[in-house]
């Protein structure tokens, strides 16, 4: 919603059943997102997509087996992409935040567009 429209995103996934399934092709294209599969068994494709999964699993669940219910999955996991992008400092962002980085970012390319 910040954004305006998914138009122009791509999409990278493995090749699991969800992202070949025709239900998944029809709303990406409704969206104007772009669909992109990585090649079978490299692990090297999906790296940084499994290493965020591996954060999100270690920080959210501090080794349980999973949530009690999908609400609280839903509020857990929320709470937690919230700081991720708000509030965790990130290294490959010059140590602030994705949302500072993109809005430091956007100030400039506006700047430059002016």
């Amino acid at each position: 919603a910040t954004r305006g429209t998914l138009a122009g995103a791509v999409f990278h996934a493995d090749h699991g059943a969800q992202y070949r399934a025709r239900a998944y092709a029809q709303v990406c294209a409704a969206l104007g997102v772009t669909r992109s599969m990585g090649a079978v068994g490299t692990s090297a494709d999906n790296a940084m997509a499994e290493s965020f999964n591996a954060t999100l699993k270690r920080e959210t669940l501090a080794g349980a087996a999973g949530w009690p219910d999908a609400a609280t999955a839903r509020r857990e996991v929320f709470a937690w992409i919230t700081r991720y992008n708000t509030r965790r400092r990130h290294s490959t962002c010059g140590y602030v935040s994705p949302t500072d980085y993109e809005n430091a970012h956007h100030a400039a390319n506006l700047t430059l567009a002016a």
